[in-house]
Parts: C-alpha cells; structure tokens; sequence
C-alpha cells in the first residue's frame, strides 16, 4: 500500500514537471507593466510618457519610407488604452505591443523626418514607478538620412541616436547668429494690400533676404533666414529652427493689416503673459492663427516647465528681448515712421523660446496706403534694414561688454 502511494506521487510530479515545461516563457517571467501614457506636442517637438512599474532597458532605432522611431523593451505588459497615445504632434501613427515571449516593441510612425533629442528614463515624483520620457524634435532630412546610414541596430550604438540636433548653420562660437524670420509663407498670405495684390509673405521675404545681406556684411555677424523661399512653416517650427541653431537672436518681420486704416508706422513687440493694450492683443490674435489658416490642426503644448533653472532662463531672455526692441526704437527714432508707443507686448508664439531673446517687428501696415507703399519701395526698404542692422550691432555691443 505505502509503495502504492509512493508510486502515485512520484507520478505526479512527473506530470507537474511535464506540464511545467509547456508554460509559456513571458508567463513564467514577470513583464514589465505600462500603467499609464501620454503625449503633446506639436508639429516640431512632441513629448511621449509612459509611466511603468519598474526601469525598463530598452534600445531606440531609426527607419526611413516611412519616417520611424522604434523603441525596443523586453517583455512589457501595457496595460493602458490605445487612445492614451492617439497621434498627434510629429506622429502620425503609434503602435504598441509584444514581439515575442521576451520583447516588446513601441513604433512612431512621423509626419517628417525626426529624432528623439531625449530619451530616458526617471523615477515618478509619487514613488510609484519610473517613467519613460522621449522627447522629439525635428530634424533636417540630410541628417535624418545619415542617421538611418549609420546605426548598427545594436545595444551599443543606441546613445548615439539620441541627442540634440546638429545646427545646420555652421558658426564659429563666437559670431553672433540672427534668425531672421520672414512672416507667412506658403499657403499663409498673410496679409494682403489694398490693391488685392500685394501679399505680406512676398514683403516679409524680400525684406529678410536684405536685412540678413546687411548683417552678413557685418564684421563678428551672421544671419540666417528660417525660410528662404515661399514656403509654410508653422509657427513651432520657426522657434525650433532658431533654438537648435542656437541663434542669438530672432527677429520676426510682419507687415499686417488693421481695421482702423488710419494707424501707420512701425511697431516693435516683445512676449508677455498679457498685452500692453488692445492693438497688441489683436495682432497677437492674428498672428498665432497663421497655423489654422494654413490648415495646421490645433496642437495640445506639453506641460509648463516648472524648472526654476528653466524659469530664470525665460526671465533673463525676456529682459534681453526688451533691450534688443528699445535699441531697435532707438535706431528707427528720426529716421523711420513708428506708431504711438511703438514698443508693445502680447502673446505671441513665436516668440516663445525660452532660451533666444525674441522680437516680432511690424514694418508697417498694408491696410495703410501710405505705409503700403512704403512697404513696396526699395529704398525705403534699404533704409529700414540699414537701421534696423545698426540696432543689433548697438545690441551686440552692449552684449559683448557685459560679458555675454
């Protein structure tokens, strides 16, 4: 009887340890868990989220036709609905999911060409978990080429596909760079001149193409053009293309329309939480729909930057933009048409970067027939430019002295 036990027991152990090795491997294993995600962003820079339980390792590859992100993990449990990481911003299409018992894969498909300038990994302020943080930025196509080109698709070669984006402007460090941003473009007229005709993407170009000559001319100067041709950029891009050239400054050329004809002149802007008066408001208003008459869809921002580093730095820039606008009215001041209290601020996107002090400069207004045919005159137009290059050598002066 006690041999019968025996028998019986050691046969089901036989049968336990059988069935055992039919249990899936990622069954057996414990995956990691993707509790919750999110994402932001915009047409130029696009965060992703994605809260887990633990700190995942993982690898990040480039693919072209169509532009991809592909990010590896291992075995990865994502417990979070597909609507979390509904496209938008940069991507077009995100998927998610196992590859096999042992790996999970996450892929970005991408309007344009584009790079994850961030991609790491930090722990959940509540202390619940880590977080896998990628961040996104666009990148110029030549670059976007190389990258694809050069990654081996293995461990060891993933931090170099991470990583700010190369300027394309190739300054020494110790020229001063202008972003020279011509208004509109594209599908963006703009505004349009009493005669039906005349566009404020063709001023706004043709003017920038002869400020940026003026400054290149400039000893310690260089200028760049964020566009150089009739083309839409969106109002993120323009910001983007200036930071990651690490311009020192931005100046923005408009030349807008009012309903109240009467008002001309020049009108120098700096950003702010709140408009200096109702003129400012309504052509911030106009000026930051470019995108939705352009077609754009209306992106959600990520989050506010609560960094007090970050905080100080928007401070001191907002403070240089003020001192560039106030060397600009000092140029133009005898010289060229401005309009009561010429410097005003409001909210305007493309002066949002935090890092490069910014101004918009309206030239004048086409709703005005005077300043409309100011606007068309070539030598006016060398006038305004030849002022408006002594006022950011007077501010590079200034700059250079205090150390900058």
């Amino acid at each position: 009887m006690r041999a019968l036990r025996f028998a019986a027991a050691a046969f089901a152990l036989v049968i336990l340890l059988a069935a055992s090795a039919f249990v899936p491997v990622a069954a057996a294993a414990d995956p990691l868990l993707a509790y919750g995600a999110r994402i932001a962003g915009d047409d130029a820079r696009t965060r992703i989220v994605i809260d887990m339980d633990r700190e995942p390792a993982f690898t990040v590859h480039y693919l072209d036709n169509p532009v991809r992100i592909v990010v590896d993990l291992p075995a990865t449990a994502f417990g979070f609905p597909a609507t979390d990481l509904k496209p938008t911003g940069l991507f077009k299409d995100i998927r998610f999911g196992a590859m096999d018992a042992d790996s999970a894969r996450i892929v970005l498909t991408a309007k344009k060409p584009v790079k994850l300038v961030v991609a790491k990994v930090q722990a959940d302020e509540s202390g619940k978990g880590q977080r896998l943080v990628l961040d996104a930025e666009m990148l110029p196509a030549e670059q976007f080429a190389d990258l694809v080109k050069k990654q081996s698709w293995t461990g060891e070669d993933t931090a170099k596909d991470v990583g700010p984006v190369e300027p394309t402007q190739k300054a020494d460090p110790n020229t001063f760079l202008v972003a020279v941003d011509a208004g509109h473009g594209g599908i963006d007229a703009g505004a349009t001149g009493s005669d039906g005709v005349t566009q404020e993407k063709d001023i706004t170009l043709a003017f920038a193409k002869l400020f940026a000559d003026k400054l290149n001319a400039q000893p310690g100067i260089k200028a760049f053009l964020t566009r150089d041709k009739d083309q839409y950029l969106s109002l993120s891009e323009r910001v983007t293309i200036a930071r990651q050239n690490h311009a020192s400054l931005f100046i923005s050329l408009h030349a807008d329309t009012l309903k109240q004809k009467d008002i001309r002149g020049a009108t120098v802007y700096t950003i702010s939480d709140k408009a200096s008066d109702r003129l400012a408001g309504e052509v911030a208003d106009r000026e930051n729909n470019s995108d939705r008459i352009a077609g754009a869809e209306a992106q959600t921002q990520p989050a506010a930057v609560t960094d007090i580093l970050m905080d100080l730095t928007r401070r001191e820039t907002q403070a240089f933009s003020i001192s560039l606008a106030q060397d600009v009215l000092s140029s133009f001041n005898g010289q060229i048409s401005m309009i009561n209290n010429p410097h005003r601020h409001a909210g305007f996107q493309v002066l949002q970067a935090p890092d490069v002090p910014s101004i918009l400069l309206e030239l004048g207004f086409l709703s005005n027939k005077e300043d409309e045919k100011l606007l068309l005159d070539a030598d006016w137009r060398q006038k305004v430019a030849d002022r408006l290059t002594e006022a950011v050598k007077q501010y590079r002066v200034a700059i250079v002295a205090n150390g900058g």
